[in-house]
């Protein structure tokens, strides 16, 4: 099997500095603003974007060490699957939120309901759509 490279398209600008202010998704940060500043390179990647209410951001939990298969969660004084968490500290640090798309200037994405630190690094866009339509779909 060959190895994964994954490389980042850009990064957000958010209103989180420490690990320790993040919510632990979106939803519980329907207020805060922030900013996803691609890469001039994927510019053209966000033709027809603001079509769309909502986007998939997915990200790389840059400053996430380490991890364990059996967690603890805020919620709960019992060990779960770290499959079955939200955590960071994951085999792959990959995160996904859906947030709401505020505008598009440029190579500037202003989102809104971030659950991101400051600096992390964007893997990748995807329109968010609550409910298939046919003449949506691609």
């Amino acid at each position: 099997m060959s190895d994964i490279i994954v490389k980042p398209i850009g990064y957000i600008a958010s209103p989180f500095k420490r690990i320790e202010e993040i919510p632990p998704q979106s939803v519980y940060a329907k207020e805060k603003v922030a900013t996803i500043k691609l890469m001039e390179e994927y510019k053209e990647g966000l033709k027809d974007l603001e079509n769309y209410s909502h986007i998939i951001v997915q990200f790389y939990f840059h400053q996430s060490k380490g991890y364990e298969l059996l967690t603890l969660t805020p919620w709960s004084d019992e060990r779960k699957g770290v499959f079955a968490t939200r955590s960071p500290k994951r085999p792959n640090p990959i995160g996904i939120s859906i947030v709401k798309l505020r505008k598009i200037e440029g190579c500037h994405i202003e989102i809104e309901g971030v659950d991101m630190l400051d600096q992390t690094p964007v893997i990748d866009i995807k329109p968010y759509v609550a409910k298939l339509n046919p003449e949506n779909m691609e």
